[in-house]
């Protein structure tokens, strides 16, 4: 028996779903990753993200003018998203960013579609969410990549200006990740419509969680189509299958809500028994019967990089700004928190991670600019950067503490506090995304010979046994060329080049290889000893994963940095960079480690080790100093901060208008302050109880002057105002800096 035919009887085969999910995207520079050879001169060649003028303008206009509509707190003591806001949504076009101009659409890049939902996110997740649907997975896509000519010349201006509100039905209560076992069913029959008998399919559905279905009027349905009869030829079980149906249509059950964490953006279920629809209604008509999967996965492989990876930048953007004004206006033992090292390791997390959500999302949205459709990229981009968003926005409430947890207009964290396990959750659970996609998807896309090694193994050609050993050779030699590599590069590292002009980012693109080529070794073992069973070794295989995903961030982290910071914003960009590069290197390496500690070959563990020289942990660390002059930086107001932090559009009166006037006054003031402080440690006054007390006495000892006096109560009164926290009267009704009920003070107005 040939070697073919003995991996058949052990080797598991492709399935549909999977053979479709693995032909609906395109590999990118993940696969130079995981084969060992990071390609820095395609990374550098990709184009890069700019805003046209009208995506610019529409920045400038609608979503503006949006965030001045926007009271979340409002939104969240309501029921519904206001009428105003829906309307100018819809009379705005936000609905029709994807959409093509000649549907009436924006037509917007990628890049600027998530500059837009991370803008509004940065304001109310719930607004954010209901612009992101229709622009995401749901009916504009994939009428634009699937529907018939019919269907997109009806759907997509009415979609476009709002006329029709879209959703999609994917999830059941019996299939959640497992989307490809969803039982909802089509039965292929004839029914009548329009008066008319006509070949259509008997639907029956149940679906939840569907964001926009309480307010959809068009549904969009995937379920399986079956066809017992024989009308449509021989097969019986069709596949999964796309629909457009309108909610008026007979039979269709739209309008019950959940509760998603209380954010009042509209989810919900949708129901049908045995409606028949014709197969118009088909996305793409009858044709496209049973390409289903392979549609939504093509789709959401790409959006998914897109509008949650969005709003994990801006949950970190938010709490960047916040926490380091915060933490420069609020005082403790006689100095602002932003002097102790305690905040200051939480201050450098933030500003070195929100650093590489910036650089992963400004490079994810290249990527799919140029076309690309990389779905095990935006796999890792929804993953980490949800992720990181959570850990990010975690520590801003530590360093708010009180301030944080008292809901309010003022609080700018609480609603992406609440919201974040929602990112975390849709679109793919983040432990379904990390421990089977990731590297799942990748092995067999990356490897540039393993699908069609598999193709081969279960082939029933009559060659199939000269095409299997022609690959097996090409495979062998691959597997050699990565053990030699790595071994060299872990002998001699000095064999290893950097084409990047600034030497400071050259120990990090040196890195990235070395850890790369260690990668494609460890994979190969992995799929020679495991064979199959990798797919079972989750715990193991998301360690490689894990191990693509952070290299990809620090590839994005060099870009970023030499592109789009500026030679004169280098210096100050500095410690953000390194710490978001030595972080992203640093939990590589941390992956590398635990996947060789817990391989279950000890033989091939030791080989393994031996061929990559992975003894000890090598990659350059995030230091106690580089913390403290990371902290140091973000507490500033640097070019870099402001770049780092551009989605949040400040409005007067908000949260962020507050703490940043706070801040900003005390910046203008530091000379002021020191001068002060100085003055009352030589006892040329006594400090009062308070900060007040304390400039009173520091006036009438004449250390400063009436004007100095002046600008240093302006900047206490704003102080205050930044640290104080929202108050309500006992039925919960907010008051105002008085402490007087706001609604009759905005009545009087």
């Amino acid at each position: 028996m040939s070697l073919r035919k003995q991996l058949k009887k052990v080797l598991p085969s492709i399935s549909t779903t999977e053979q479709e999910a693995l032909d609906a995207g395109d590999v990118w520079l993940e696969g130079s990753i995981y084969q060992g050879k990071p390609d820095f001169e395609s990374l550098r060649a990709v184009p890069q993200a700019q805003l046209t003028a009208e995506e610019q303008a529409f920045l400038d206009g609608p979503v503006k003018q949006l965030l001045t509509m926007i009271d979340d707190n409002e939104i969240q003591s309501s029921l519904h998203i206001p009428d105003n806001i829906l309307d100018f949504l819809k009379k705005e076009r936000f609905f029709s960013l994807i959409i093509p101009k000649s549907f009436g659409g924006l037509e917007f890049s990628p890049y600027a579609n998530s500059t837009i939902v991370g803008s509004i996110a940065t304001k109310s997740s719930a607004v954010a969410v209901t612009v992101m649907v229709p622009n995401s997975l749901g009916p504009g896509e994939l009428l634009l990549h699937y529907g018939t000519a019919e269907q997109q010349s009806h759907y997509l201006p009415r979609l476009a200006n709002g006329r029709d509100i879209p959703c999609f039905a994917l999830t059941s209560p019996e299939a959640g990740s497992d989307a490809g076992g969803i039982p909802d069913t089509g039965i292929v029959t004839k029914g009548m419509y329009d008066g008319e008998e006509v070949l259509g399919l008997e639907v029956t559905w149940d679906k939840r969680y569907i964001t926009l279905a309480p307010i959809a009027t068009v549904l969009g349905l995937a379920f399986k189509v079956e066809d017992p009869s024989g009308l449509l030829g021989n097969k019986t079980s069709l596949g999964i299958t796309c629909a457009l149906i309108p909610k008026s249509h007979p039979g269709v059950e739209l309008g019950n809500r959940h509760d998603p964490m209380g954010l009042k953006f509209y989810n919900g279920t949708t129901r049908g028994d045995k409606v028949f629809i014709p197969m118009s209604f088909i996305i793409g008509g009858q044709d496209n019967i049973g390409r289903g999967w392979q549609m939504l996965v093509s789709c959401l492989g790409a959006g998914r990089g897109i509008s949650l990876p969005a709003m994990g930048v801006a949950t970190s953007q938010v709490s960047l700004k916040s926490a380091s004004e915060y933490a420069a206006v609020r005082e403790q033992f006689g100095l602002s928190i932003g002097q102790f090292e305690g905040i200051q390791e939480k201050l450098a997390d933030i500003a070195g991670k929100t650093y590489l959500q910036e650089a992963m999302r400004v490079l994810t949205t290249e990527g799919l600019g140029m076309g690309k459709k990389p779905s095990v990229v935006t796999a890792m981009a929804k993953y980490h950067m949800t992720e990181i968003g959570r850990d990010v926005l975690n520590s801003a409430m530590d360093i708010q503490a009180g301030k944080a947890i008292q809901k309010g207009p003022q609080n700018t964290l609480a609603s992406g506090y609440i919201a974040q396990p929602i990112a975390i959750t849709v679109e793919g659970a983040n432990i379904l995304t990390r421990n089977l996609m990731i590297f799942g998807q990748g092995v067999m896309r990356c490897h540039p010979y393993l699908q069609s090694m598999v193709e081969a193994i279960h082939s029933e050609e009559k060659n199939a046994d000269k095409t299997f050993n022609k690959i097996l050779r090409k495979t062998v030699g691959y597997s050699i060329g990565n053990s030699l590599r790595a071994f060299r590069q872990g002998l001699l590292p000095f064999t290893m080049g950097s084409k990047s002009s600034l030497p400071e980012v050259k120990q990090y693109e040196k890195a990235v290889q070395r850890l790369s080529a260690r990668l494609s070794v460890y994979a190969d073992f992995s799929l020679l000893v495991l064979g199959g069973k990798l797919k079972q070794a989750e715990l193991l295989s998301a360690r490689l994963g894990d191990v693509m995903s952070f290299l990809y961030a620090a590839m994005a982290s060099i870009k970023y940095y030499e592109q789009k910071v500026t030679a004169a914003d280098r210096k100050e960009a500095a410690p953000y960079f390194h710490y978001a590069t030595r972080f992203a290197l640093n939990n590589a390496e941390d992956a590398l480690h635990k996947f060789l500690d817990n391989f279950p070959s000890g033989s091939t563990r030791k080989l393994m080790r031996v061929i990559t020289l992975q003894y000890s942990r090598k990659m350059p660390k995030i230091t106690d100093d580089l913390i403290r002059e990371l902290a140091a930086s973000a507490q500033m107001d640097s070019n870099i901060k402001s770049q780092l932090t551009h989605l949040v559009v400040v409005t007067k009166g908000d949260g962020h208008d507050i703490n940043e006037q706070a801040y900003k006054a005390k910046l203008a003031c530091l000379d002021l302050l020191a001068k002060v402080k100085k003055a009352s440690r030589k006892k040329v006054f006594l400090p009062g109880v308070n900060f007040s007390e304390t400039l009173l006495n520091a006036l009438s000892s004449n250390v400063i002057t009436t004007d100095e006096y002046t600008k240093l109560v302006d900047y206490n009164n704003k102080r205050e105002k930044a640290i104080r926290v929202d108050e309500f009267d006992f039925d919960m009704n907010i008051l105002d800096d008085k402490v007087q009920p706001l609604a009759e003070v905005k009545k009087a107005g």
